[in-house]
């Protein structure tokens, strides 16, 4: 229960990134603030590659270390290095390193959706910054919840050229005079009647009618002083917008986007965070209802269940040929026992290993379920020849002796051949980067479960072996009842010569081996021919890194040439989420140009995500 849960293993590597904004122009970003930090970068320790890009008013470093680097170690080496590039920085520059985060961590979104129609885009992006921000973000795993699209307000001063002349004022005047009057300042303390005091100065901006009545100069003759409203307006408009979203093609809407952190568990986390906003859902605004556009535990949920599936439906299949082929059920419960238990306990290394459970890992115990049980039947297959022996020679001696003789004559060899066929994947760990941590958890479970069934093969396997044989029968009525009981406990041994699955197989394999013995040549010609003919099929397979997914969810990603403004990206948003919609399949379209508020995305407008 504690084991981690995803879909696929986290391929991204140890990540940081630098995140600085400043309303300049790339050029100028470039050469004053990504420029600065990615040299200053370059001598941390362990560092793989440090990457720059700049764009209008956003500048993104990503500093790439060495596989197996923690990351928090390298967020700390990336803030010491910081510290000494960040007072060398223009003025207004701010920068801060983005979330413990990797790029597999949008685990979960979400839209604002007003039916009553009452509230506009700025008031429900006020309600995601200022409220369900905060109550998500608190939910242990999340790393960051990012906002996108909508409108965040902001005091807007229009100054007005021919004003400042007249009043003869210059703008930067003016500029000091905003900075300046949303502050406050501390006095010292007084004391009265036995009770201290404190003197303060209270001016913090409450509305645009504070704003306006600023002092940004007096008059020279009269002494009257020039308020801000004298040589502006001041009024609420919305900031400059670099990302915008759309819901089932209905027009402009607010999202959200649930960051989660390096190392947890997804589907704890995606479902911490439903479950914050079914406790939120009844203190939102009438009419305001939260609408998930994306949800990775449904993926989560399915890949796992497919795996689990296939790995029932795969002991039951080798329980039944093991049960077929002995035609014994005392010997044949052993193998059958030593699957689930070498499965089960191959969870308990995956959580001291930090391993998630996947669908590559849990693939690694699917694909050894047959091997598993291999020293297990060769134990069992010696064990029931011995006895069979024992009893055509007349059952002289004990038969505990005769069963732990046959267990040690093939004891150490089932050991060894089981750690051999573990070996076959240790090329494997020599991967290294996407491909070494897509696969790696894959042989890592796949050894694991091989190792423990070797160690049950010397260990639980003899003990069953020798605890349940039985060679008495039992002897009570109902006759049928105690059949049946010698059956399932104690069970019939047959010479292979007799045995009912031995005998089909000889009547079939005899021919077949004398007809090939017999022509050799044709044999050998009739199978180079065979694997000649598959070279052509070979080299028409196509490759993929990933196998498909069956998700549930598509991501139509088109491109538009630089330079696309908002609106547009805005109406060509619109337009096409307008006909993803007018698919039957299609249950709700979520689209998104430009970048969200978050450090974790760099998109441009000429990016469409939907």
């Amino acid at each position: 229960r504690t084991i981690p849960l995803d879909a696929l293993p986290d391929l991204s590597d140890t990540q940081v990134i630098v995140y600085s904004r400043w309303d300049r122009s790339p050029d100028v970003i470039e050469d004053q603030v990504t420029y600065p930090i990615v040299t200053a970068l370059l001598g941390a320790p362990r560092i793989k590659a440090v990457r720059g890009l700049s764009d209008f008013g956003y500048s993104y470093v990503y500093v790439v270390f060495e596989d197996g680097t923690d990351l928090y170690w390298a967020r700390s080496r990336v803030l010491e290095y910081l510290s000494k590039i960040l007072p060398r920085l223009p003025e207004g520059v701010r920068t801060e390193i983005g979330p413990d985060a990797t790029g597999v961590g949008w685990v979960y979104q979400y839209a604002l959706v007003d039916r009553s129609g009452q509230y506009d885009l700025a008031q429900l992006r006020s309600l995601q910054d200022w409220y369900l921000r905060y109550h998500l973000q608190a939910v242990p795993g999340v790393a960051e919840v990012a906002a996108v699209g909508g409108f965040s307000k902001q005091y807007q001063v229009n100054v007005d050229p021919t004003r400042l002349l007249a009043y003869g004022i210059p703008l930067t005047q003016v500029i000091d005079a905003v900075r300046k009057s949303n502050d406050e300042v501390g006095g010292r303390l007084m004391e009265f009647a036995g009770t201290e005091y404190m003197v303060r100065g209270r001016g913090y901006l409450k509305g645009v009618d504070d704003l306006a009545q600023a002092v940004v100069g007096v008059e020279a003759k009269t002494g009257t002083p020039i308020l801000l409203r004298n040589v502006a307006d001041v009024v609420i408009g919305r900031e400059l917008r670099r990302g915008v979203a759309d819901l089932d093609g209905d027009g402009d809407t607010v999202g959200g986007i649930v960051v989660m952190r390096q190392g947890e568990n997804a589907l704890d986390v995606i479902n911490r965070v439903k479950a914050r906003i079914e406790e939120l859902t009844p203190s939102l605004p009438p009419g305001v209802e939260v609408v998930t556009t994306y949800d990775r535990s449904g993926l989560i949920e399915r890949s796992i269940d497919t795996l689990l599936h296939a790995l029932s439906e795969e002991m039951i299949i080798v329980s039944l040929v093991i049960l077929l082929f002995l035609w014994h059920v005392p010997s044949a419960i052993i193998p059958i026992v030593t699957i689930p238990v070498s499965v089960f306990l191959a969870f308990i290394p995956f959580y001291y290993f930090g391993l998630s459970a996947n669908i590559m890992s849990l693939a690694g115990i699917a694909i050894s379920i047959g091997v598993l049980v291999d020293g297990a039947i060769v134990e069992v297959e010696n064990a029931y020849k011995r006895l069979e022996e024992w009893i055509a020679g007349g059952r002289r001696g004990d038969f505990h002796s005769v069963r732990l003789q046959a267990l040690k004559e093939v004891g150490p060899s089932v050991f060894f051949s089981l750690l051999v066929i573990a070996v076959a994947f240790l090329p494997i760990f020599v991967l290294v980067d996407q491909e070494g941590r897509l696969f790696k958890p894959l042989a890592i479970s796949k050894n694991l479960a091989m190792a423990i069934a070797a160690i049950l093969a010397i260990t639980l396997d003899p003990a069953l072996r020798m605890l349940f044989t039985r060679m008495t029968e039992f002897r009570f009525r109902p006759r049928p009842l105690a059949r049946l009981l010698n059956l399932a406990v104690v069970g019939r041994y047959y010479p292979e010569e007799r045995h009912p699955i031995s005998r089909i197989l000889f009547f079939l394999y005899e021919p077949a081996c004398r007809f090939v013995l017999r022509h050799r040549a044709l044999t050998l010609i009739t199978a180079l021919a065979l694997v000649a003919s598959t070279v052509p099929i070979y080299f028409r397979l196509g490759s993929e890194f990933m196998p498909p997914l069956n998700e549930g969810d598509f991501l139509y990603m088109p491109t538009a040439l630089p330079g696309m403004s908002v609106s547009e990206a805005q109406r060509i948003l619109q337009a096409q989420d307008r006909v993803l919609m007018t698919f039957p399949e299609v249950e709700r379209v979520f689209g998104k140009a430009g970048r969200a508020d978050t450090p974790t995305d760099p998109a441009p407008f000429s990016m469409v995500e939907t």
